[in-house]
């Protein structure tokens, strides 16, 4: 949880230097957790309602917490992505790849689920302290 709150608070737009494969893991679980805790607290309080055309549709406040929480989490989520790249050695020009399909994205999560470089890189020093 410190990792989370280091990324939300003392590093919120920090894009420099490197970010251990734990931190960045544990802010994608607190972020995707986040969101579905909203789904799920939405669909208790009876919040899904079908339209005519028989398609769920989310209640307004879930939707409006989740667009105000997306804009908030944006730039530290973006932060600590660039920072997880970093750790790899890769610059963040390499975010681009992503919009290549299929292959684009299965790179980019090579990148975000491989060791980090070990000792110093050119980003900075190793964020597990070897």
């Amino acid at each position: 949880m410190n990792l989370v709150k280091q990324c939300v608070t003392t590093k919120y737009a920090t894009f420099s230097g490197r970010a251990s494969r734990k931190e960045y893991w544990g802010f994608v679980l607190f972020y995707i957790s986040l969101f579905f805790f909203i789904v799920i607290a939405d669909t208790i309080g009876g919040g899904f309602e079908r339209d005519a055309a028989g398609d769920l549709l989310m209640s307004v406040w879930a939707a409006v917490i989740i667009v105000i929480l997306s804009i908030l989490l944006f730039i530290p989520s973006l932060a600590v992505y660039v920072r997880r790249l970093h750790d790899t050695d890769h610059s963040a020009w390499w975010l681009f790849i992503g919009f290549i399909p299929i292959i684009g994205l299965i790179v980019l999560l090579y990148f975000l689920i491989i060791k980090g470089t070990e000792g110093t890189n050119r980003f900075g020093t190793d964020p597990l302290g070897k």
